[in-house]
């Protein structure tokens, strides 16, 4: 018989009340309201997302990286496991308490990879950090931008104006990136558009769908 979940931790938020729930040593769930966010048992996906946006870093030196998301730190942790030592890696998500989960009991999943001295924490919105990174040429270009964020590019996604996968995003991040950078994109499916808008950008774009059988999510990869 199944174990029943747990709520370790319950907390309001703009989209709903969001809770870390947990049952056995390493099951364990986000959700919002009636949605499953992620589950630490389901993480395929964002692994080879963390691989492949980092996978022309591998013998790099001081390559520096944007994750947009942090959720359980799973894609973090392959972005970690890919880069060399030199590395550091800005990862931008906006809610502290989702950071003080894994750096709390979550932390034992990913080998604590919110803690890493290459990482650096900031409580920011990726789009706004992607958009000053664009405009003000003072700070550092990245050498890949890896988004791991809830849904990602879908069918009622603004072409233009949406500030994550519109035309006018897909231009920041180009913006924002060093030749030869890489765009590295969860999708809960996969969204023709948003390579469409990828590829005017003038990006090289493969799409994976990691796992095998029923719904398997999209992992979106952009050079330039």
């Amino acid at each position: 018989m199944a174990q029943p979940w747990k709520t370790i931790e319950s907390i309001t938020c703009d989209e709903g009340i969001l809770e870390l729930r947990q049952r056995g040593e390493r099951d364990f769930l986000i959700t919002i309201g009636p949605q499953i966010l992620m589950n630490s048992l389901s993480n395929r996906s964002e692994v080879v997302l963390g691989q492949l946006g980092c996978d022309h870093l591998k013998a790099v030196h001081n390559p520096h990286v944007l994750v947009g998301g942090l959720g359980m730190g799973f894609t973090l942790k392959a972005v970690l496991n890919t880069l060399p030592a030199s590395a550091s890696v800005i990862v931008a998500e906006l809610n502290p308490t989702v950071v003080d989960w894994c750096r709390g009991p979550l932390a034992a999943l990913t080998g604590n990879a919110v803690g890493d001295l290459r990482v650096t924490v900031e409580i920011a919105d990726v789009a706004d950090r992607i958009r000053r990174c664009a405009v003000d040429r003072s700070l550092l270009r990245f050498d890949a931008i890896v988004l791991d964020l809830y849904r990602g590019p879908h069918a009622k996604t603004d072409r233009i104006s949406d500030p994550l996968y519109g035309s006018r995003a897909i231009e920041n991040m180009r913006s924002a990136l060093n030749p030869g950078g890489v765009v590295a994109v969860w999708g809960e499916n996969y969204d023709e558009e948003f390579e469409k808008r990828l590829r005017s950008a003038g990006f090289t774009v493969t799409t994976t769908r990691p796992g095998r059988g029923g719904l398997r999510h999209a992992v979106f990869v952009a050079k330039l």
